[in-house]
């Protein structure tokens, strides 16, 4: 509602104190006054879908009242209380009351208590006095307002006229023929003035009052014996009847207008829904795409090969070179289309375009987030994954060496312990099978240590969940049951031969001492071949070089073996050379160890043929670790280089922030900036390239960078948006300069106000420097303007002020006109008193095209009473702007 001089109102006001005596000394101006004023006040409340039939009696809790209020000033008061107390009623009153008074109205000896106790003259006259402010005072006819510019209206209108001369609201009026001269003014088909008569005031009143209740929606607020029975009729009454002729009259020349201003904004309208449609279909096919995805990248269902793992690696490279590159551009033109439509929303006045819940810049933000920690944890995933069943295969393998080795050893061992040949041996072969036993169980405990490896790699295989663990643990478990059995049978054998050990006294001490020490090389050796067949992971060149040590001191060792076979081998020559010369009856065997100088030559040689082949795996993966170092190297070297550049190039804020010249040199500067920057992707495809292969030689870390692909992908997809954010705001820029009519010069001011109140030069202001940037422009504000202010430059509550959303306010600031209240105070004046507009209406004063969208929008509506194909107030204000501007 415009501002006033209240002391001009309290100016008109004056006369109207004396309106309790008037009601006093004439009674059928208290009649008149009832009549008129409960009619002007239905023709009001009827837009609302209600009225009243007694004056004091219906405006006493004061909802009707308050409701009255907001249909004549277009605005929203207090929310009433609904109790049914005299104190609510009361406070409803003082609501309205508070109301009028804030619009410069001085009320006299008007109180809340009055009025709920049904005052009839204290209701009258703030009834009169709302008359006044809303509906009369705003005439304005040629310098002069109020009583005097509708007086003048009247007699402008009516000098054409004979018998008509309009001196005042009372007894010029009593004929009725200034209200007909006034309608046959303005819609003379209505009204045949030749026929009416002076000496018929009766047939003028009705006349007037029935065509104007008929064609012209103004209620029959007076009845004609009323005036023509009273010697002066009651001005007040008067006037308020005559101001409805003027509301109802004075529009139509405003219609053409009204129309115009409205087709404009339909049009822009038409636009914003269609940016708006086309916002919401792109932000539902991301979200959707990234609701797909994520699940497939938190599928952590394991596989049980190599060659399956590596080809879900394969699968979510395709998915980081082919599949998300397009939705990260799908994203960021999203949010380039979001700041546009918003800064269109800004540039026509209307509210700020809020999209479908969960649809928000915020939540695709947040969506791409979760997207983007579920694939890093995908991406780690695998690569443990691969580690792990590397690690099982090697652990597998390694577990089925040592199992079968040891399986072979105790092949016939169970069998052999429990041979009772010692009941029908001679003494020496007593004596032999003793020393065969202790030999046995010196070979026994030398193999505990295999058994006890054996177990730990089963349990090793079971923590790291093994797909084949069930048959592992089978083996490991007959192994060891097998390992208990041979114990509890070579201490029972013990415990005989050593009975029996009582009644022997020779001993072949050579073969023992051939099997004491035949044993142990035995082991050594099978030991040697275990090690020099063992497979070996490596993942540096430090490691490759420790086992080339380790191998390289074992061979060291072969020439002090050499000599302890042919010691050993010297033993058994001996021990033949006996059997020979004596001709001992030892059938040609070693009764203390199946261990012969043929098997030990033929595990020697098998060692001696390892060797060499151990030699070459070593070199072979040296060389591997060679080539796997030189990608290290390489990607360092590139990373070392592209990660600095993009943290550089990251610092476009503060360059925009810095730029001079025309908005167009800005933008002709960012783009050549974004070239440089899109002429720098083959490197991060080369880095890329350099990347996959590390990752195809499966090397997990790299000691001469600290940067890693991710890091870079994230830097670079971050520098894309950040320039084409950039170059959307100085376009958005531009469009804001064009459409508000604002010069190089005062573009120029602005952003150097905001540069200089930016004071960590990120680009945006925070609420402190944007209040000194205030106060230096001269606002003089408190709290609420300011919070005022904030809400339009910072719709999103986030605490920072971008300089789009300065330059924004400072324009609206200097605006001649606001075009939203411009086009919905047109279209009431287009509507009329009645406040709708039939589908005739609308195709008369439109363009075809804007009439039929307008009419499209009014389908879900009705007017006033159920009227057909019409829009009220309330309804265009919903279908145009939304309930927010309501």
């Amino acid at each position: 509602m415009d501002h006033y001089d209240s002391q001009q109102t309290n100016d008109y006001m004056q006369p109207e104190e004396d309106w309790d005596r008037d009601l006093l000394l004439d009674p059928a101006w208290e009649k008149q006054q009832r009549k008129t004023f409960t009619a002007w006040c239905n023709s009001h409340l009827r837009k609302a879908g209600t009225q009243i039939e007694n004056i004091e009696e219906d405006f006493r809790d004061g909802l009707k009242l308050m409701l009255l209020l907001e249909v004549i000033s277009g605005e929203r008061l207090a929310k009433p209380e609904r109790g049914k107390m005299r104190v609510h009623k009361i406070s409803n009153v003082n609501k309205a009351l508070d109301f009028i008074a804030s619009k410069g109205v001085k009320l006299v000896s008007i109180g809340a208590e009055e009025i709920v106790d049904g005052n009839v003259k204290m209701t009258l006259g703030m009834i009169w006095t709302i008359i006044l402010r809303f509906a009369i005072q705003d005439i304005s006819v040629e310098e002069t307002s109020a009583k005097e510019g509708l007086l003048l209206w009247c007699q402008r209108k009516t000098a054409p006229y004979k018998n008509v001369n309009i001196q005042n609201f009372h007894i010029s009026w009593k004929d009725g023929l200034g209200f007909c001269a006034l309608i046959h003014r303005h819609r003379p088909e209505l009204i045949d003035y030749g026929k009416l008569r002076k000496d018929d005031p009766l047939t003028n009143l009705n006349t007037a009052f029935d065509v104007a209740e008929k064609y012209l929606d103004i209620p029959k607020m007076l009845d004609a014996e009323d005036i023509v029975g009273t010697a002066r009729p009651d001005e007040k009454a008067i006037m308020t009847y005559v101001s409805s002729f003027y509301h109802a009259f004075s529009g139509a020349q405003k219609a053409e207008t009204a129309a115009n201003r409205i087709c404009k904004v339909l049009a822009v309208n038409q636009e914003n829904e269609q940016l708006m449609e086309d916002y919401e279909k792109l932000a539902s096919d991301l979200l959707e795409w990234i609701r797909r995805t994520i699940p497939w990248l938190e599928n952590r269902a394991p596989e049980n090969t190599m060659q399956a793992m590596q080809q879900k690696l394969e699968d979510f490279r395709d998915y980081r070179r082919l599949h998300k590159p397009p939705k990260v551009q799908e994203k960021c033109q999203l949010e380039i289309n979001f700041n546009t439509l918003q800064t269109k929303l800004r540039l026509s006045n209307r509210p700020a375009f809020m999209p479908s819940e969960g649809r928000m810049v915020s939540d695709i933000n947040n969506a791409w987030g979760c997207l983007e920690q579920a694939e890093k944890g995908y991406e780690e995933w695998l690569l443990n994954e691969i580690r792990r069943l590397e690690r099982l295969d090697h652990l597998a393998e390694k577990f089925r060496q040592k199992a079968s080795i040891h399986e072979a050893w105790t092949d016939g061992k169970e069998a052999m312990l429990r041979q009772k040949d010692y009941e029908t041996a001679t003494l020496s072969e007593i004596k032999a099978l003793l020393k065969k036993h202790e030999a046995f169980e010196s070979d026994l405990a030398a193999h505990q240590d295999r058994v006890e490896q054996i177990a730990a790699i089963a349990q090793e295989l079971n923590e790291l969940d093994y797909y084949d663990s069930p048959s592992v643990n089978a083996r490991c478990q007959k192994i060891c049951d097998q390992w208990d059995n041979l114990g509890a049978l070579t201490q029972k054998r013990r415990e005989a031969l050593e009975r029996t050990e009582k009644l022997l006294e020779t001993i072949d001490q050579l073969y023992l001492e051939y099997a004491k020490r035949a044993a142990p090389f035995n082991n050594w050796m099978e030991g040697a071949m275990e090690d020099l067949q063992d497979t070996f992971i490596v993942h540096t060149i430090e490691e490759i070089q420790g086992l080339t040590t380790a191998h390289e001191q074992f061979k060291a060792t072969l020439p002090d073996a050499d000599k302890e076979r042919q010691a050993i081998l010297g033993i058994h020559n001996e021990v033949t050379k006996i059997v020979q010369t004596y001709h001992v009856n030892m059938a040609g065997t070693n009764p203390y160890t199946t261990i012969t100088p043929q098997e030990i030559n033929g595990k020697w040689d098998h060692v001696r043929q390892l060797v060499p082949r151990r030699d070459q795996a070593l070199t072979e993966e040296h060389a591997r670790q060679q080539h796997n170092e030189r990608l290290r190297k390489q990607f360092g070297a590139q990373a070392n280089v592209i990660g600095p550049w993009i943290q550089t190039k990251m610092e476009i804020g503060r360059i925009s922030i810095e730029m001079h010249g025309t908005l167009e040199d800005q933008l002709s500067h960012l783009r050549q900036y974004e070239k440089s920057i899109v002429n720098y992707k083959p490197k991060i495809d080369q880095l890329e390239c350099d990347h996959q292969l590390i990752q195809e030689a499966l090397i997990f870390d790299n000691k001469h960078t600290n940067y890693t692909m991710e890091h870079i992908r994230v830097g670079w997809e971050q520098l894309l948006t950040t320039i084409a954010r950039t170059i959307n705001e100085v376009e958005n820029q531009i469009l804001t300069r064009d459409a508000k009519g604002i010069s190089q010069e005062q573009m120029n001011e602005f952003r150097a106000s905001f540069n200089h109140f930016d004071r960590k030069k990120t680009g945006i202001m925070d609420t402190d420097d944007f209040r000194a940037c205030l106060i230096s422009m001269g606002y003089n504000m408190g709290e609420a303007e300011f919070a005022r202010i904030m809400s339009i430059v910072d719709p999103n509550r986030l605490g920072v002020v971008t300089f789009q959303a300065f330059i924004d306010f400072m324009s609206r600031e200097t605006a001649d006109t606001d075009t939203a209240d411009q086009v919905m105070a047109s279209f009431k004046i287009l509507a009329g008193d009645k406040n709708y507009i039939t589908v005739d209406e609308l195709r008369r004063e439109l363009p075809p095209d804007q009439a039929e969208y307008c009419i499209a929008r009014m389908a879900p509506y009705n007017g006033p009473d159920g009227v057909p194909g019409a829009l009220d107030y309330m309804s265009f204000s919903t279908a145009l702007y939304g309930e927010s501007d309501l």
